[in-house]
Formats: structure tokens, C-alpha cells, sequence
């Protein structure tokens, strides 16, 4: 595998997940539509912006040890479709919700299974000081 290439499948399940991230946190700046003190605002901010949090909290661990993004990150789309079914969202918030989640815990098996092989080529994986 070319370095270019190694270095792709380190940075893209990292980037992907922050960017992720961002969008989650889009949908929090509804709670600045409603009319309310700053008490109840902030409260809905913080509430509407917990996602985000448990996304960086996963990728903070997650950024060494790729297998818990694999495994965590996989589970969080399942966990999506099974809590948020009953509420009836268009197929398509589905697909982008899980779908991403799922794009992003392949990205980190690859990126695992990368490290794996230059560790096995006796080459120093990416990343790794």
C-alpha cells in the first residue's frame, strides 16, 4: 500500500467523524427560533448538542484504537434506526444518520486493518510515533 494511501485511510474516518460532528450540531441552532429566556435557550442548546458531544468523546477514543470507533460507531447506527423507528422519519434521515455512522466505522476497519498489515510487514504504521 502506497503512503498516500495509508495516510487516506488513517486521516478519512477522523475527518469524516468531525465533520459529522458539525452537521449533528446544525440541527441545534433551531432552539434560537424560539422566543425564551436565556436560561431555557442555553438548557435546549445543550440538550439538542449532546450527539456532537458523544461523537467527539467516541473519536477521542477511538483515534488510536480504531476498533472502538469499529465497533462503537456501528453500534450507534443500529442504535439510531431501532430508538428513532417509531417516530416515523422520512427513510432518508435514516440513511443519512446510520448511513454516515456506518461509512465512518468501516472507515476505521480499514484504517485498523491497515496498521495491522504494516505492523505485520514489520514497517511503523502512520501515525504511530
Amino acid at each position: 500500500m502506497t503512503k498516500s494511501a495509508g495516510g487516506t485511510l488513517l486521516w478519512a474516518p477522523r475527518i469524516l467523524t468531525i465533520l459529522f460532528a458539525l452537521f449533528l450540531s446544525l440541527f441545534a441552532l433551531d432552539v434560537f427560533s424560539e422566543t425564551k429566556g436565556f436560561l431555557d435557550t442555553f438548557t435546549a442548546l445543550v440538550l439538542h448538542l449532546v450527539p456532537t458531544f458523544l461523537l467527539v468523546v467516541l473519536l477521542v477514543f477511538a483515534w488510536r484504537r480504531e476498533l472502538i470507533g469499529v465497533i462503537a460507531f456501528a453500534g450507534l447506527a443500529v442504535a439510531y434506526v431501532v430508538v428513532m423507528w417509531e417516530r416515523g422519519f422520512p427513510l432518508v434521515t435514516y440513511v443519512m444518520i446510520s448511513g454516515a455512522l456506518l461509512l465512518i466505522s468501516v472507515l476505521f476497519l480499514l484504517s485498523w486493518r491497515q496498521r495491522l498489515r504494516a505492523r505485520a510487514a514489520g514497517q511503523r504504521p502512520l501515525g504511530e510515533a
